[in-house]
This record gives C-alpha cells, sequence and structure tokens, in this order.
C-alpha cells in the first residue's frame, strides 16, 4: 500500500471481497540520502505512509512498513549507476519489482501466513493449459502495466493478485468516492524514478560517485565514422535518441545513436541512424512458455509507451534471444527491457543488450 489510489482500492476491494488483507507499505528510499533539492515524493514520503495507514485502520485491518533501504539501495541503485557508466539505460522499476518489492513481500507473505500478496498494478495474473502463469494486459491500455512485470517468475506470479487488471482506471476512481476517499481520486500520482524524484538522473549519478564529472570529462562526440565533431560533458550523461541537451550545432538535428564508455565517445547521427533491424536480447524470464521455438512471430516493445513491432524470435542461448524486427525498430536503448506479446499476453522479456 503505497498511499496512493489504486493500491488502497486494492486493498479495500479485496477486504470487502473477504479476504484477510495485511497491509504493507515499503520504505525503499531517503530521497534526502540523494542530495536533491526537492522533498521526497510518490511513495517514499511520510504522508504517503500516513495515508495508507489510515485507510488500514478505518476498515479494521493491520498495517505495517517494511523497511527495504539496504536491500534497494545495494541492488536498484547500485545496478542503476553502474548501468549508466557502462554506457547503457537502466530500468530500475523493472528490477525494483522483480528482484526487490516482490520478493521482500513474498518473504513477510510468508512469514506472516499470507497465501498471496496483492499490488495495485494494472495487468492480470493468468494460468495457461500448461501449468504456467502469466500476465495479460490490463483492460485499460492507457494504464497496462505489463510491461514492467515481465520478470516476475512462476513462484511469485502463482501467488500474486492484481484485481485492477479487469478495471478502467474511471472504474477505479469511483470506487474510491465509494469506499469514501474521494480526495484519493485527485491524489498527484508519480511517474519519476522513487530515487531521482527530480528527475535529474545526471544530478544523482556526479552526488553518487565521487569525481565522476572530471572522470569523464573531455571525451568527444563523433560521427559514425568516427569523425570528432566537439567535445561533450561525459557519456554517463547521454542516452540513446537523444536530441536535446547536447550543446553541440551542426547545421542539423542531430541524435545520439552510441555511445562508448571504454573510449568516452558519444555517436551522433540523423534520426534514420536510430533505426535498426535486429538486437539481442538477454537475462530473459519466460512466462507463458518455458521456452520459444525459432521463429516464433510476436509483438516486442522495446519501452513502456511503445505500441510494439511484429519480429520473430531466435533463440540462442538458454537466458538469450535475437530478434529481428520485420520493420525497423527506432531507439533501441541498451539496458532497457524488451518485452514479447503473443496478443494481449506476456510470452516473456529481457534486457536490451545490443542492436545491430
Amino acid at each position: 500500500m503505497s498511499g496512493g489510489i489504486d493500491s488502497t482500492v486494492t486493498a479495500l476491494m479485496l477486504h470487502e471481497q473477504g479476504y484477510e488483507v495485511i497491509g504493507i507499505t515499503m520504505k525503499t528510499w531517503d530521497y534526502a540520502a540523494s542530495g536533491g533539492s526537492k522533498k521526497e515524493t510518490g511513495c517514499c514520503n511520510l504522508d504517503s505512509f500516513n495515508d495508507a495507514r489510515q485507510a488500514a485502520v478505518e476498515h479494521g485491518f493491520p498495517h505495517y512498513i517494511l523497511d527495504i533501504r539496504d536491500e534497494f539501495g545495494s541492488f536498484v541503485v547500485e545496478n542503476f549507476v553502474d548501468e549508466y557508466l557502462a554506457g547503457r539505460t537502466p530500468n530500475p522499476c523493472v528490477l525494483c519489482n522483480t528482484h526487490i518489492k516482490w520478493r521482500a513481500l513474498l518473504k513477510r507473505a510468508d512469514a506472516l501466513g499470507c497465501e498471496f500478496i496483492a499490488t495495485g498494478h494494472y495487468g492480470q495474473v493468468l494460468q495457461h493449459d500448461n501449468g504456467r502463469y502469466f500476465i495479460r494486459k490490463g483492460v485499460d491500455e492507457t494504464k497496462d502495466q505489463s510491461y514492467v512485470l515481465w520478470g516476475l517468475e512462476q513462484d511469485l506470479l502463482s501467488r500474486t493478485l492484481l484485481p485492477l487488471g479487469t478495471y478502467r482506471k474511471t472504474e477505479i476512481r469511483q470506487m474510491a468516492h465509494d469506499f469514501g476517499y474521494p480526495e484519493l481520486a485527485k491524489k498527484h500520482e508519480s511517474y519519476e524514478i522513487c530515487f531521482v524524484p527530480d528527475n535529474d538522473y545526471r544530478g544523482f549519478l556526479k552526488r553518487k560517485v565521487d569525481g565522476l564529472e572530471e572522470r569523464v570529462a573531455g571525451g568527444y562526440f563523433v560521427d559514425k565514422t568516427g569523425r570528432k565533431l566537439g567535445q561533450h560533458k561525459g557519456y554517463p550523461f547521454y542516452t540513446i535518441g537523444q536530441r536535446k541537451g547536447l550543446d553541440i550545432a551542426l547545421g542539423k538535428p542531430a541524435y545520439v545513436t552510441g555511445i562508448d564508455p571504454d573510449t568516452n565517445t558519444v555517436v551522433l547521427g540523423d534520426e534514420a541512424d536510430l533505426e535498426k533491424e535486429d538486437m539481442q536480447v538477454g537475462r530473459i524470464n519466460w512466462m507463458k512458455y518455458d521456452s520459444v521455438a525459432a521463429d516464433a512471430e510476436v509483438l516486442t516493445k522495446i519501452r513502456y509507451k511503445d505500441k510494439g513491432s511484429i519480429s520473430a524470435l531466435h533463440p540462442t542461448g538458454t537466458n538469450q534471444v535475437n530478434v529481428r524486427f520485420y520493420e525497423k525498430a527506432k531507439g533501441i536503448a541498451p539496458g532497457q527491457s524488451a518485452v514479447f506479446y503473443e496478443g494481449d499476453d506476456v510470452i516473456g522479456g529481457g534486457i536490451i543488450q545490443k542492436a545491430f
């Protein structure tokens, strides 16, 4: 229970259905520790904790705060920093969901004797005829969160409830009113990374890594032939597809098309240079099936708001596939997630390693 509308309505809905509910709010991060200029926002501030506890108390079920700052910091934040230093673009919310939040919740559920864990994500958990559990898109396409849940393994999925997956956001807002919490429907929803709520990931990196600016200063922008175009501020401060904030005038729009941490170079090119036909995806987690055949046709999403592209999968190992797009995909960023769909069903996903 983050204190927001979705998790609160989830808890109250299950309570009304007769489940014995225990509310858990997870403390993942102290924003003051990041040295940012803004106050805590989203899921990690005292007001949200109080809102979650108040709803639990008013409806007669227990509520606990689970402190996972050490686990979160050592895994999610360190990975976030390491990925940028490796020239990749991480997705910390995916890692947090799959490696921290669900595992921490399941551990506490076991300690409390609970059979299931439930969250306010917009998605559905189903079981295939083959016995495997998988995620299906939420019916509200504008709120669907299946993309960030691809990493949930079978033991987690088998004990997960996602009650909001069959509802639209407008219906959830009405439920909040009906439960007596009209203010929740107006509450600001946070879309920032919880430990970078000012959205300044560059400033966060500078504060976390001593001397980073000095270490990466003096690198060059280059074109695809390697010709130097000018100096940049340091390769970790750029992402694939970036156009704004480059501070270089080339007489035409320029996009970041490549990052080489070994040489501290950032490759610039035209928009067309962002289009790639193939990519390699590793750290695969299969959901609906335990594997896929060569040339399996799927819809592949390479970012959260991506509509997806028809592609063919070519397994190259137990946890790795090559993806061939039928039409070139634009802005494939190593470090981001690739999620494979069969209709509305997630069959698996992984981390993008490279595009070519």
